[in-house]
């Protein structure tokens, strides 16, 4: 299980510092495919960069820490060493496949560079081999460089990089944008099927709710650098406790439904203001005087399904 323990991520700026999560404290059982929904700046991806260490200025984690659930000859894994065993315990799967792989160095020798100086090349390289072409990859892939390949190939050699070593955690951060339909399909089947054959645990970025509702076995929501719901996905999306999470869902248009759909008015708070109360009171139609002075706690209001809402029944109404 990994344990967010009251997460706080800043960056540092010209105009001083800015919190891009901000007191994210909640725990995800190992095993799930967990999808990460919310509007661009709301911290999905920055959540991500702390889950995986990889921390640089102008990013810091200024408050709390993160329980893997992981041990190693060292004990418990922490968020100090935790990129020690970047691809052999915990795996980074980026958007942009072009700009992620070395453009000058063929694609083997960017696998081969996650070895263990005293390991057998040669084998392993074999052992890649096999296991690209069981993704659907020609192995001669390989061989080529990232520009001799295509974005749907480059993609899944992303997804090869980051499975080979059977990670117990995989941080996917949004791997099909700018693929076509038929290509991002193949993409998310894929991951579903390497998380079936390992069992590990997949946090799972992603703007499209649809895909979400295909893949994810648990939700979590984010607004304005907060967690806002989390929950198993049928759950989030038949019975939303928070209101952004069930104007997402309405959203979303359905095969056989010509309805116009609505998308959220208005836009979130920015970062820098000094917010107060619920981070969502201005776009939501349940707010009341309390949601504009008091934040909502992020509590369980079912088994297994928290929200941060002051106003849970009325939505549930909805």
């Amino acid at each position: 299980m990994i344990r967010l323990n009251n997460i706080v991520a800043t960056y540092s700026t010209v105009r001083g510092q800015v919190n891009a999560v901000d007191g994210v404290d909640l725990a995800i059982p190992n095993g799930n495919i967990v999808g990460i929904a919310g509007e661009s700046g709301c911290g999905k991806s920055t959540l991500l960069k702390i889950i995986y260490g990889d921390i640089i200025y102008p990013l810091a984690l200024s408050r709390g820490h993160i329980d893997y659930g992981i041990e190693s000859n060292k004990g418990e894994i922490t968020t100090k060493d935790i990129q020690q065993y970047w691809f052999k315990r915990i795996s980074y799967i980026p958007q942009s496949s072009m700009s992620s792989l070395n453009p000058v160095v063929r694609i083997r020798q960017q696998f081969l560079d996650f070895l263990e100086p005293r390991q057998n090349k040669k084998a392993i390289l074999e052992e890649i081999r096999d296991y690209v072409k069981g993704l659907d990859l020609p192995p001669e892939a390989l061989d080529a460089y990232p520009h001799q390949l295509s974005g749907g190939m480059r993609q899944r050699i992303m997804v090869a990089m980051g499975t080979f070593f059977k990670p117990d955690i995989i941080l996917a951060d949004e791997p099909t944008t700018a693929l076509d339909v038929v290509v991002q399909k193949g993409i998310l089947l894929l991951l579903m099927d390497i998380q079936e054959q390992m069992k590990n645990t997949i946090l799972f970025v992603s703007h499209d709710m649809g895909v979400h509702y295909q893949i994810s076995h648990k939700m979590l929501i984010m607004y304005a650098a907060k967690v806002v719901e989390f929950g198993d996905s049928d759950s989030v999306f038949k019975a939303s406790l928070h209101p952004y999470t069930k104007m997402l869902i309405e959203a979303l248009p359905t095969i056989g439904d010509a309805h116009q759909r609505e998308g959220v008015s208005g836009r979130p708070p920015s970062l820098w203001d000094n917010l107060v109360g619920c981070r969502f009171a201005a776009r939501c139609p349940f707010a009341t005087e309390l949601c504009k002075t008091e934040e909502p706690a992020f509590i369980e209001h079912q088994p297994g399904h928290f929200a941060a809402c002051h106003h849970v029944d009325k939505v549930r109404q909805a």
